[in-house]
């Protein structure tokens, strides 16, 4: 062991320390696979059945646990790792019992057998794999593992990345704090090309008080809700529910997702609400009886629903005397947007025409609407008959 006569400045004692720690962790290794074989043989022989016998061995793992502070699954995986080196690895574990390779890189050569299809590639790889090991970091060694396993299987290996690219997937987890984590299953190639416009765009973007991890998330998140055009991408509808004193400001609150899977501060939603191209459902409830008291479209241009709604009711333009249908209309505020909601009362089908009349100045009287229309009938028709 080590004496501690070599300068502290000497890189010279490093080296011999972390050799040290290889070959104590390469014995504590050894001492685990000893144990876990000695017990099992012993437990298998006392055994009356089968089935006794099995249980008793999956004992050992709990007792080896329990002497040395290890999980249950880390004494399994460490046992498993040992007795794999040892018997299909012979010069590694070798290497692994004198220093010149730690645990770590152990277990990265344990995962590269496991992937190995054919006993003279295991055998090739305990040959040539030292070299790179004992020179390479964990993370190199990765690499060079991985390089080799495409090079002596490569029909092994083009059948697993087929099967894992019918694995690709995309799954967002929620977290608390308003934050999610969204992890994305992808061939590499696409993996690689997203990174790298992440990168260069991100890098592109003029300088301000976002770090360049910030703009890629952000690039990303922009990417995956608006069109090229910056218009919102089809389905992106989001229904948040704000407590209305929150809202307005009375209190600090989140705004939830309708599911209640998520939620964020209110106020991370105002440049949502600035964004005219934003499709955003805002519903105020109660704050003591939870009761709904409005449901509305915070964006500028209206949803297909509301949009439907709207040719229903109308029919044609709010022009009066204009026939254009209202599906061949614009969709106009009464009260432009942002100070006029994107809502029923404050919407109407206006022809283009009629719409840049109105956008120049050129005020239209109003079209009376049905109700309308119905009482100063009523109010003719009583007027006559008196």
């Amino acid at each position: 062991m080590f004496d501690g006569d070599l300068s502290d400045q000497d890189p010279g004692v490093l080296t011999l320390l972390t050799r040290q720690r290889a070959v104590a962790e390469a014995a504590e290794w050894s001492a685990l696979l000893r144990y876990s074989d000695a017990r099992r043989a012993t437990l298998t022989e006392s055994a009356t059945d089968p089935m006794n016998a099995h249980v008793a061995r999956s004992s050992v793992a709990v007792e080896i646990a329990q002497a040395t502070g290890l999980s249950e699954a880390q004494v399994v995986a460490r046992v498993a790792i040992a007795d794999r080196i040892r018997s299909r690895t012979p010069r590694t574990w070798t290497a692994f019992q004198t220093g010149l390779l730690d645990a770590a890189r152990v277990r990265e050569i344990s995962a590269a057998v496991e992937r190995l299809a054919h006993p003279e590639s295991v055998t090739r790889l305990d040959r040539e794999v030292l070299d790179a090991a004992s020179t390479s970091t964990v993370a190199e060694l990765r690499r060079w593992l991985g390089r080799f396993i495409r090079r002596v299987e490569p029909d092994q290996s083009t059948r697993r990345a087929a099967d894992e690219r019918a694995r690709r997937h995309v799954r967002i987890d929620h977290d608390d704090d308003g934050m999610s984590h969204l992890y994305a299953y992808l061939p590499s190639i696409a993996a690689g090309a997203i990174e790298r416009r992440l990168h260069h765009d991100a890098r592109s973007l003029p300088a301000d008080d976002r770090t360049l991890a910030q703009k890629r998330a952000d690039l990303l998140t922009s990417w995956g809700t608006c069109n090229t055009d910056g218009t919102p991408a089809p389905h992106t509808d989001i229904a948040v529910v704000v407590d209305a004193d929150v809202l307005a400001g009375a209190r600090t609150g989140f705004a939830e997702s309708a599911d209640g899977a998520w939620a964020v501060p209110a106020a991370w939603m105002q440049p949502l609400l600035d964004n005219e191209n934003t499709f955003w459902w805002r519903i105020l409830r109660d704050p003591v009886t939870r009761d709904v008291l409005s449901i509305d479209h915070l964006g500028r241009f209206a949803p297909d629903q509301l949009r439907r709604a709207l040719l229903f009711r109308d029919g044609v333009c709010a022009h009066p005397g204009c026939l254009v249908p209202a599906w061949a209309c614009d969709i106009d505020h009464v009260r432009p947007w942002p100070t006029g909601p994107t809502r029923g009362d404050n919407l109407v089908p206006r022809s283009r025409r009629h719409h840049a009349h109105k956008g120049h100045g050129i005020a239209p009287p109003r079209r009376r609407t049905a109700a309308e229309a119905l009482l100063i009938d009523l109010a003719v028709e009583y007027a006559v008959a008196r």
